[in-house]
């Protein structure tokens, strides 16, 4: 019987986090199905994660976070999940308990992808790549994200299915939330009392950091390009005066740069323009929705224990 909940899990030299984590998530989705992506590691991971019981996806070399992570998501919809399938990094530990709620707000309705917002922060470096990926999908999509790049997220089995292969490397979060935007979804985010390997300001942290910026550029151009490569064919086999001033009600974008493939979505109204704040509570929360003009698509977030 295929399971209800599918969790892949990334992972990259986290020999020691990982059985941790790997407990908690057995106890918050007892009967889940859980794969581990080995992103080429070089400890003793891949062995951890087979005695915890979880199923290993392994690359051999390193090919990047979404590379390894879309191989493991495509593995858990080939099995027929049919609740909803967790991504999450193998360094949350004991925090991976919280998760569930990423669950719970999609069968609330407050979204299609869930997005784990951290309650506190945790190391970090001078806010450079994050405060990039923030502006990045805002001028792709109008979204306000607080937590454009965590890694912790929930989604139905149809927007993986949507969003499917991740963008290549750190650029993987970015990239899922535009396609997800674009082919109609809506995002929602949700505080979480999380912990993780935090990398610090060393050389280390900014090495990494530096890597993630770089990520971030790449989806970012490509998706930027792409848009405005379907602009202009769309302007110039379209006749002056039969292009409407507003954008029609059913339009599609490509995107790209993920391993090489190319997807279309496509989506209905405008995602930029006439944004408006909109409060509404929910008995356990306050969440806070911006949504566009005509658009179908939402930023949801809650904060638990606001009123």
């Amino acid at each position: 019987m295929p399971a209800e909940i599918g969790i892949a899990v990334a992972a990259h030299n986290e020999a020691d986090r990982l059985p941790e984590t790997l407990a908690a998530l057995a106890e918050a989705f007892p009967g889940a199905r859980v794969i581990v992506a080995d992103d080429g590691s070089t400890d003793a991971t891949q062995d951890v994660a087979l005695e915890s019981g979880a199923e290993l996806s392994r690359s051999p070399r390193r090919i990047g976070k979404g590379g390894a992570v879309t191989v493991a998501a495509e593995r858990l919809l080939e099995g027929g999940v049919t609740r909803a399938v967790v991504l999450c990094d193998g360094d949350l530990g004991r925090s991976a308990r919280e998760l569930p709620r990423l669950v719970e707000a999609l069968e609330r309705g407050d979204g299609d992808l869930a997005v784990a917002a951290f309650a506190r922060r945790v190391g970090g470096g001078f806010g450079v790549a994050v405060g990039f990926a923030r502006r990045a999908i805002r001028r792709l999509t109008g979204l306000e994200l607080d937590a454009p790049i965590s890694g912790q997220r929930a989604l139905r089995p149809e927007v993986l299915r949507a969003v499917l292969p991740f963008a290549e490397g750190f650029g993987m979060e970015i990239g899922m939330t535009v396609d997800a935007h674009r082919a109609g979804f809506r995002v929602a985010e949700v505080e979480l009392e999380l912990d993780h390997r935090a990398t610090g300001r060393d050389p280390r942290g900014f090495i990494h950091r530096a890597r993630q910026l770089a990520a971030f550029t790449r989806v970012y151009a490509s998706s930027q390009s792409t848009r405005g490569r379907r602009a202009r064919r769309a302007s110039s086999s379209t006749p002056t005066a039969a292009r409407p001033d507003a954008p029609t009600a059913s339009s599609s974008s490509t995107s790209r740069g993920r391993a090489g493939s190319s997807t279309t979505r496509t989506r209905s109204g405008r995602s930029r323009g006439g944004w408006r704040a909109r409060r509404s509570a929910t008995p356990a929360s306050r969440a806070r929705t911006w949504r566009g003009s005509g658009s179908p698509t939402s930023v949801r977030r809650s904060w638990p224990g606001s009123r």
